[in-house]
């Protein structure tokens, strides 16, 4: 047996095999190539762990690389994405942090990336493009129930200060004086349903008045058109009276002198009669209560005092 053959045969296996594992665990010619993309998180990533699952839509296309803290701003945490190369990451794609059913296991999904967004690409002076991102589900519940716990806080200080001793003291005088304003309108109630009743009659009346006040006022203003006529008539015949006056004697001259006088006078107080009766006519129309309540009086102007002097 060549001893020699066999070495040189097992140390050549032995170089190929060690190529073919170390070919293999780099992972040989169907490699999947993968991009590195970076994320800036202001909340807690807590469940997020190395290698877990990077989603688009729901599939598989990488996992988390990296989770590191930002020393400048602690508040910040970055997050390093190996993605499959040919993923479409775009412009306007979020990434958002996701639990997984119960399990609570945590991973990051992908959306977003119109068809019309360009593909996104690094900055310049940066390592890896930027994926932006939004919050999660939690840290929007956690928002939403600290605003609504700081309202129901401000609500209780509220009603607090409403229900202080003050104002509950204050409440109870008014319930009490409620209270006896019931009890006398009920003891009262008699008297204030006769009192409505009286007042609907009352309004009746003067509904039926104004409709007579009218037809009133339109026979007034007749009256003050038939003096008014009667006047005109006694003036013509005055009139005519002169002229014939001017034809006679001497003495009808005389009876003229001692009538006509008179008519004058009949004639001022004929004018004077229609104006009055117009003037009432006027008032009546303006306010028909008048004739059955009176005149409300004219206040006092500015300077004048109500009282004689």
């Amino acid at each position: 047996m060549n001893y020699t053959l066999v070495g040189a045969f097992v140390l050549t296996l032995g170089a190929l095999l060690v190529a073919g594992a170390l070919w293999l665990a780099s992972g040989g010619a169907w490699q999947t190539q993968y991009d590195v993309y970076q994320a800036v998180e202001e909340e807690s990533v807590a469940g997020l762990n190395l290698n877990a699952p990077v989603k688009y839509n729901g599939v598989d296309v990488g996992k988390v690389q990296a989770i590191e803290l930002d020393h400048t701003n602690p508040k910040i945490v970055n997050l390093f994405f190996a993605i499959q190369h040919g993923t479409p990451v775009k412009e306007d794609t979020i990434a958002i942090l996701k639990t997984q059913g119960l399990t609570g296991i945590a991973y990051v999904e992908l959306s977003g990336g119109s068809v019309t967004s360009p593909l996104l690409r690094s900055l310049e002076g940066a390592a890896y493009p930027v994926i932006r991102t939004a919050p999660s589900l939690s840290a929007r519940l956690e928002n939403v129930l600290s605003s609504v716990l700081a309202k129901l806080d401000d609500t209780s200080n509220n009603i607090n200060a409403m229900l202080s001793k003050e104002n509950q003291a204050a409440i109870r005088r008014t319930l009490a004086d409620i209270a006896v304003v019931a009890r006398v309108i009920a003891a009262r109630k008699d008297s204030i349903d006769s009192g409505l009743a009286d007042a609907a009659r009352t309004m009746r009346n003067t509904a039926q008045g104004s409709a007579h006040i009218d037809k009133l006022a339109d026979r007034i203003g007749r009256a003050a058109d038939a003096v008014e006529n009667m006047g005109s008539e006694v003036a013509k015949t005055s009139v005519s009276a002169g002229k014939a006056v001017d034809g006679v004697g001497l003495d009808v001259k005389r009876f003229s002198a001692e009538t006509l006088p008179e008519l004058e006078r009949l004639l001022g107080e004929l004018s004077s009669l229609s104006g009055s009766l117009r003037l009432l006519t006027d008032q009546t129309r303006r306010d028909p209560r008048g004739l059955i309540f009176g005149h409300t009086p004219v206040p006092d102007g500015p300077g004048e005092s109500g009282g004689k002097p």
